[in-house]
């Protein structure tokens, strides 16, 4: 077994390109993010630059014996503790990776993606550093196949523009917050902090976040559909204010993204919150059906004196 990191992601992708392509479902969080960072770069601009993390980020993918690279992981999320993210990887790779980073010195404070690879990446980082392994979220991702788009609610659905990119914001702020309200979790009021104007700006210009406009104009909800990365779309953020829910925006919104993605040709994923009773049973009933449960980990540091 085999680590290799990079520290760019043009390499990391041509390295792990069979990999994600063999399952571009599964693979789709560390494509699309890898390849935007890619665009990024290529347009000489590095938003990492600003993030303040105490490391610098990377791409790492895991190779067998035979040198086949069977699993891809990524530490590239803007906000603290700067998560990993995996696919699907073996136990004895995650602990290895552990204990790199360990002996380099980087903590891990929190590892996400397919379950058990990321759980016992944490758990390993965990024994290795004294801290404490906690289980902050558990996630769904779902694939689309077919979709019942139900009847449209009374609006439009369009292309948020740069006139729009405030109230984007506040919105990608404000669902981060309510999404653990409506788990039953206590509201993080900085867990939407890594989102910038900038970042919005640049998901506006590459034409995937979409808004519902009221008759009046009054915009009452925000759907993101991804740039399809492997022939792969991915449905998020949705947000509906409060005081629009209960009309079914979301449903004819995401439904109507999903069937627009299938008539291009893509295939469509989305990640919900298990803990969220009421969005998964939205995307069941659009059609979504689940792929794998993946979880979000803490790895906490003892305090000290």
């Amino acid at each position: 077994m085999e680590l290799e990191f990079f520290d760019t992601p043009q390499p990391f992708l041509a390295a792990a390109g069979d990999l994600l392509a063999a399952d571009p479902v599964l693979g789709s969080v560390i494509a699309s993010v890898s390849e935007r960072t890619a665009r990024e770069l290529a347009d000489g601009h590095d938003s990492w630059a600003g993030v303040g993390a105490p490391f610098e980020r990377w791409w790492l993918v895991v190779r067998d014996d035979a040198g086949e690279v069977v699993s891809a992981v990524m530490r590239t999320a803007p906000f603290k503790p700067f998560p990993t993210f995996s696919v699907p990887m073996p136990d004895d790779a995650a602990r290895a990776l552990a204990a790199a980073l360990h002996e380099r010195g980087e903590h891990l404070g929190g590892a996400n993606g397919a379950l058990p690879g990321a759980e016992v990446l944490a758990r390993t980082t965990a024994e290795l550093s004294g801290g404490e392994l906690l289980v902050d979220k558990g996630t769904r991702l779902w694939e689309a196949t077919s979709v019942e788009v139900p009847d449209a609610p009374v609006g439009r659905l369009r292309l948020a523009t740069e006139d729009d990119a405030e109230l984007v914001l506040a919105w990608f702020t404000a669902f981060h917050e309510e999404a653990d309200e409506q788990a039953g979790r206590e509201p993080d009021p900085t867990s939407g902090e890594h989102n910038t104007l900038d970042s919005v700006l640049v998901r506006i210009r590459e034409g995937v976040e979409w808004l519902w406009e009221l008759p009046d104009g009054t915009v009452a909800h925000l759907s993101g559909a991804g740039l399809p990365s492997y022939g792969v779309s991915r449905i998020g953020p949705v947000y509906t204010p409060r005081e629009h829910r209960g009309r079914g925006i979301a449903s004819y919104v995401v439904g109507e993204l999903t069937r627009r993605g299938l008539a291009a040709g893509h295939r469509m994923c989305l990640f919900t919150d298990r803990a969220n009773p009421t969005s998964n049973k939205i995307y069941a009933r659009l059609g979504y059906e689940p792929v794998v449960d993946m979880a979000e980990h803490l790895v906490r540091l003892p305090a000290t004196p």
